[in-house]
């Protein structure tokens, strides 16, 4: 039973939920997070439907048991796919957000959603993401009134996680699959590979499809250290201001200039934001059609 799907009558019985994610590690496509959820009383059975660790199954047999559980009533799931082009402007922006609070961030979000759902959810079961017991009260701050359950390899220990795992896997193979590439440049190709860093037909992709000016595809997590190697030959960007800043500084041509690199944007002597919040020092293309940087929403 999906996420979105009427809330069965076992789910007013205490339930027990596993978590896992998939393409934690690949410099392209989605991270996905995966929950598998069920009563209680339905462990015994969830145990014989012979769930394992999605890393020791090939891709038929994976696929087997997502229809399996698909169909099966007696149990819920759910996923939440993170976007490539999120994972990198998180990780990438001004206060960084590290891959582990990404993933603490999305299992919590899971657990919410089950909750808000309607689901009496009285244990987890989660893979850790950094230190055991300090992910466990992490969580038990957040859940007071839930057991929770963090391990190395929870994935190869309890079935419920085993199952979340197959959730996870599956639903990134399917969305790397089915991937459409939005750009339209000439020669794109889809022979990408696995998506690590180390597969050399990853390797030749990235190499393939990069871009001196745009960078890479959006398929692409940029903030990954893979990609640095490719960004030492790309073009540089200035902006150049149209109006000075009384208390900024110029260059040899009487022109402030920010300068676009791998990882954002720098300004020489004041900040990009400042010159960005006091109109001051802008571009045309953003003074043209009215643009203004927004801190807040």
């Amino acid at each position: 039973m999906e996420a979105a799907a009427p809330l069965p009558r076992w789910a007013s019985d205490p339930c027990f939920m596993g978590i896992d994610e998939a393409g934690r590690g690949p410099v392209l496509g989605p991270m996905v997070y995966g929950c598998l959820y069920c009563a209680l009383s339905y462990k015994n059975t969830l145990a014989s439907l012979k769930f394992a660790d999605s890393k020791t199954l090939n891709e038929e047999k994976r696929e087997e048991l997502f229809e399996t559980l698909k169909g099966n009533n007696d149990i819920g799931w759910a996923v939440d796919i993170i976007d490539p082009r999120e994972l990198s402007a998180k990780m990438l922006k001004k206060i960084k957000i590290n891959l582990n609070e990404i993933s603490h961030d999305s299992a919590m979000g899971l657990v919410a959603k089950v909750i808000d759902m309607g689901v009496l959810l009285t244990e987890v079961y989660i893979d850790t993401v950094g230190d055991p017991e300090k992910y466990r009260m992490k969580l038990s701050e957040r859940f007071p009134g839930i057991k929770f359950v963090v391990a190395k390899k929870a994935d190869s220990l309890y079935p419920v996680v085993s199952g979340a795992s197959i959730v996870a896997k599956v639903t990134r193979d399917r969305a790397l699959r089915d991937w459409v590439l939005q750009e339209t440049a000439e020669n794109m190709q889809r022979n990408f590979g696995s998506g690590y860093p180390g597969d050399p037909e990853t390797k030749a992709w990235l190499a393939h499809h990069k871009h001196s000016v745009f960078g890479f595809p959006t398929l692409v997590r940029f903030s990954w250290g893979t990609c640095t190697p490719y960004f030492r030959d790309i073009v540089e960007v200035l902006w150049e201001p149209d109006e000075l800043d009384d208390n900024g500084s110029v260059n040899r041509n009487g022109k402030r200039q920010l300068k676009l690199s791998s990882v954002g944007v720098t300004g020489y002597k004041r900040k990009s934001e400042e010159i960005e919040s006091s109109g001051k020092g802008r571009c045309k293309f953003f003074l043209a059609r009215k643009l203004e940087q927004i801190s807040h929403f």
